[in-house]
């Protein structure tokens, strides 16, 4: 699996883009996903910089593998500038909404936007995430079906599929056609209120790789077993804040492990 590369999502650190290539460097990665959104060094309004960006980080080695930002016109044509393939981004179904009329209009908006994807060489990738958004692989088929992967395709996040989801190998069978990239990460339902309580409330606790719900062995030999060789992200994101440099550097070394054995 020598193919195989490593991102991992900035967004737990806000630093300037020097910085944040030299910590990136000395955490062993040499890709990343890049956040643009408000207060970081690239922001929705200041899209047009991120070629720039790209630039300076990659001084110190990084490469912008994806955006974690809007999907409008601006912000592809800024992605293709810049030589970033996808836009990751997540299906959300608000409060209050109707799931069959949200996907609709998600397939109409995509639609609008394949000719600035074309022509910019970018992709957006949208991810399954847990509770009010497209939540699994089976709901990312049902969105996606009928684009073309190169335009519109899926990110699949393990972690959030191990919470409302399938099996990693069912998962995988029904979104691979569409695949463009995988999230690592861990987690699991904790409980917020005591065994006593008349009606339980449960969150998401994001936690180290080999902790949680998600079996990061099984998904990684899932994904040998396919011959998969795009980019692993790590996501970085852990509910114990203060830990993340521990823990993202102890996931890379893990998740390389699971690769190479």
């Amino acid at each position: 699996m020598s193919d195989i590369a490593f991102s991992v999502f900035t967004k737990p650190w806000r630093c300037d883009l020097d910085q944040l290539g030299e910590k990136i460097s000395a955490l062993g990665f040499s890709h990343i996903e890049f956040p643009v959104r408000p207060n970081y060094p690239v922001t929705p309004e200041t899209v047009d910089q991120l070629p720039a960006a790209a630039r300076t980080l990659a001084k110190h080695g990084v490469t912008i593998h994806s955006v974690a930002g809007p999907t409008d016109e601006a912000t592809i044509r800024a992605c293709g500038e810049a030589g970033v393939p996808i836009i990751r981004t997540m299906a959300r179904v608000p409060q209050g909404a109707n799931y069959t009329e949200c996907v609709q209009a998600l397939r109409t908006e995509y639609r609008a936007l394949v000719p600035a994807l074309e022509e910019s060489r970018v992709a957006i990738g949208v991810q399954n995430h847990c509770n009010r958004f497209v939540a699994n692989a089976l709901g990312l088929q049902q969105l996606l079906d009928g684009f073309d992967p190169r335009h519109v395709a899926a990110v699949w996040d393990a972690a959030h599929e191990a919470l409302n989801g399938v099996d990693p190998d069912m998962a995988l069978d029904v979104i691979w056609p569409q695949l463009c990239m995988v999230n690592l990460k861990n987690g699991y339902w904790k409980r917020m209120t005591g065994p006593e309580a008349e009606t339980s409330k449960w969150r998401s606790y994001w936690t180290a790789g080999h902790l949680g719900l998600c079996s990061w062995p099984t998904v990684v030999a899932e994904l040998k077993k396919r011959g998969y060789q795009g980019v692993i992200c790590l996501t970085a994101e852990y509910s114990d804040e203060e830990s993340v440099d521990r823990l993202i550097a102890a996931d890379l070394a893990y998740a390389r492990s699971l690769f190479s054995a």
